[in-house]
Formats: C-alpha cells, structure tokens, sequence
C-alpha cells in the first residue's frame, strides 16, 4: 500500500453487504474510521451496517457517494471480485487515481504485523472459523476475528477481544489466500470448486499447496490430503484424532486424542454432522497450538452455539423439523443429507435446493444430481447468478432432468411456500449460497401457522 492503514481516514467498500467485506466494515468502524459503502441490495447484513451508523447505498452511482471519500487523498477503496469490473463506481475510483485494495489484499496488511492463525479449505472454514474464534474469546485470548458466516453466539461475523492473535477466514475463491500472512494454517478439504477461476482441479490443488507453504509455525490438514503437516482426523492415526464418538441427547460426545498420546475425555458439540465433528476438532487443534489450557477450551466448545445457515434450526417439534443450510457444493450437500437422517432418522425429507452459480452448476451437475436424490422430496429453484452471465443450457430444469428421484418438482419464489405446504414431508431444509437465505422467514413463518 501507498500509505499506512493507520494514517488513511476513510474506507469506502464496493460490495459492503458480503460476508468478508462486512466484517472488515465494521472493523474499520470499531478503529474510528469514516465508514461507507454500495451494495447491489438491501440484506440483514447492510440494516445492522447502517445500525452502528455506516451509511450505504444501494443505486451504483457515484453522485450518491458522500463528497468525503471523493478524498482521494484520505480515501481507500476496498472491492469484493465479485463486483463486476464495469461497475461505475468502481471505474470512477480506477480513472480518478484512488488507492483501490481486494479485500484479501486489505486482509494480508492486517495479518502482517499480527500472530495470525488462517483456517482454508473448499469446505468447513466457515464453521471451523467461528469455532476458533469462539474457543480463544472464553479462554480470555486477546483475539480479533474475521468470520465467514454470523456466530449465533455473538450475532456478529466479527469478533474483537484485542490485537495479540487473528482468527481468519482463508477464501481459496480467486486465490484470495495467498495475500495472508498466517503463522498457523489449517486446511480442511480441498474438493474442485471454483472451475471459473481454476478451470481445472490440478490448479486449485496447486494454489492450496502454495498457501500451505506460507504456515511460519504450523500446518495442518485433515487426513488423507496430499500436503504434508499434522493431521486430524475420526477413528483413525490422525495426530488429532476423535474416538468414542456417540450422541447423547442430540449432542455428539467424543474423546480426542492428542500427538503427545495424551486424551480429553468427554467434549461435547452440540452442532450435527460427521463434517462439523471434523471442524471441531481442527478448531481445537489450532486452539490448543496456540496455547490456552484444554479444560478452558473444552468448556468453551460445550457452549458453543453454531453459525446462521449452518444447518441452522428453525423450527424443531415433534411434528416438523425445518433447518436452513449454505450448502452450494455437492460435497456439502451430502453432508447436510447425513446429518439430516442421523439426527432425525426414519423421517421424511424434503430438501429445496436453489443452485448457485452457472458454471458450478454445469462443471458438478451430475455430482448436485446424485447427492440431491439422497433426499425423498427435491424441489429446485433457479440458479442464482451471483456475478456470472447465463449459460446456456445450464438450468435448473436441466439439473432436475438428472435427479433419479420420483418427488422433484421445480419451483419458484411465489410457488414456493404453497408447494411446501403440500408435501407430507416431516424435515424441510433448505439449501444453497444465494438469495434463498431471504426465503427463509417467509417459510418458517408459513409454517409455524400450520403447526
């Protein structure tokens, strides 16, 4: 960067309501920064921005940006790649000589100069994240945090207790990663994703590799990738291993197994899923490098309480179960199915999926189609665009043409709840990364009506 963070005034976010970008914008707000930013719409997001009084609008236009960041001279522009580079207040900055900063890159100066534990991987960062972050905050660590999704515990996807160590979000998203500076890695999957940017598997691989390469202190990875570091793992010779794993009152109870042979007993998680068993435990793991003692973080993981759209509850009776996921990666899918039918087996499913992104559709469409036939009901709602143009061919009535299930049907927004109400189903989940998050009151609603 042309000037330190310190001596820059004003932070400007193109693209303020994403996930990563709003945790930086409130960041910066905490330090006493001149705060502001565009996004495409309104969300839950930009209402809580503009409750600790960041000012945001929603028409790309830059005679609605305030005359104070048209500063040059004590203005950052910090961008999300996902805006479109004819944006045309992106382009005014670019013409107009701004310093204008990813958000990765604004991550890399912050981890610079701090002890910075990075969490990475095509799944489970998210989670594994906020879990860390929780861990180090009751254990009295002086941590500031950059989550990818909310904490329930904290309503926040921020987390300030103090600068001795950061808790960060590796994205593998546009090679995002390898702006930080991280002392510790964990890397818990490493599934093709993102073929628009890597175009092939082998690359993305090869991009993890390097991030991994950047662990000053630690590296680890869950068992059976091909990068070197400890391994985690379940019923196995991982370095960190879970063993004795069972269910009791709806909660996983397991023992972990430390590299020094040494065992604690009896942790509980109170969060479902074999993936989110893992993601405790690569929490721990970092936790437990970085130094408080095992008794502290063993309680802190006892109340820690999950992250919104993580197979997040909504509504949970004897007569109807709705949970609401972000999941958008056939793998993630999947493992949402097995958490589903161990929690609540014997039940019926209905599982409303709305694809994210034309290319992940196309480049996994058979991978979305076999994971989404788990279920015994499928309803689908159009792909959600994101930052990409259609393709064509690529639709959801072409994915449902591959799902072998008898009980699929397509949907809209409009038709959604009325189609819902129709099925016997006795578990309801929605999924995907898009917009549908928006649908979820709508039908939690709907459905406590019914109940």
């Amino acid at each position: 960067m042309n000037k330190e963070l310190k001596d820059i005034q004003n932070i400007y976010f193109i693209g303020i309501g994403g996930i990563g970008m709003s945790a930086l914008a409130r960041y910066f707000n905490y330090l006493g920064k001149q705060v502001a930013g565009y996004d495409k719409t309104p969300s839950a997001i930009t209402e809580s921005l503009t409750n600790i009084g960041i000012e945001i609008h929603f028409e790309d236009a830059i005679e609605k940006v305030n005359n104070v960041f048209l500063d040059k001279e004590n203005t950052l522009i910090i961008y999300t790649p996902a805006v479109p580079s004819e944006h045309s207040e992106l382009s005014y900055f670019k013409e107009n000589g701004f310093e204008i900063k990813k958000r990765a890159e604004i991550l890399g100066v912050i981890t610079k100069g701090v002890y910075t534990l990075a969490v990475a991987g095509t799944h489970g960062k998210t989670t594994t994240t906020a879990i860390l972050a929780h861990l180090l905050k009751e254990s009295g660590e002086k941590v500031t945090a950059f989550l990818g999704g909310i904490s329930e515990n904290y309503n926040s996807n921020l987390v300030l207790e103090g600068n001795e160590v950061i808790v960060v979000e590796a994205d593998e998203f546009d090679r995002s990663f390898l702006q930080l500076y991280p002392d510790v890695v964990a890397v818990t999957s490493m599934d093709a994703d993102h073929l628009d940017i890597y175009e092939k598997p082998e690359a993305l691989q090869e991009s993890f590799e390097e991030f991994s390469l950047r662990a000053k202190d630690h590296l680890l990875v869950r068992n059976g990738l091909p990068l070197g570091g400890m391994t985690f793992g379940i019923d196995d010779e991982s370095d960190y291993c879970a063993h004795n794993i069972r269910i009791i009152n709806g909660a996983y109870v397991f023992d972990l197994r430390m590299p020094d042979s040494t065992i604690v007993k009896e942790l509980h998680l109170n969060l479902p899923g074999k993936h989110n068993l893992l993601n405790a435990i690569t929490a721990f793991a970092i936790a437990q490098l970085y130094g408080p003692p095992t008794e502290l973080l063993a309680k802190a993981l006892s109340n820690f309480k999950g992250v919104q759209r993580r197979f997040s509850y909504k509504i949970r009776t004897e007569e109807l179960v709705y949970i609401d996921d972000y999941a958008h990666h056939p793998t993630e899918i999947s493992a949402v199915h097995q958490a589903v039918r161990e929690m609540h087996p014997n039940k019926k499913v209905l599982a409303i999926f709305q694809p994210h992104l034309f290319s992940r559709t196309q480049d996994f469409a058979d991978d979305f189609a076999k994971s989404l036939s788990d279920f015994d009901e499928i309803m689908l709602l159009d792909i959600y665009p994101a930052r990409e143009v259609p393709i064509e061919g690529v639709t959801s009535t072409w994915l449902l043409e591959k799902v072998s299930s008898e009980h699929k049907k397509m949907v809209t927004k409009n038709t959604l709840v009325s189609e819902i109400k129709k099925s016997s189903a006795q578990v309801i989940v929605t999924i995907g990364a898009g917009d549908i998050g928006e649908q979820v009151k709508v039908i939690k609603e709907a459905l406590s009506v019914e109940i």
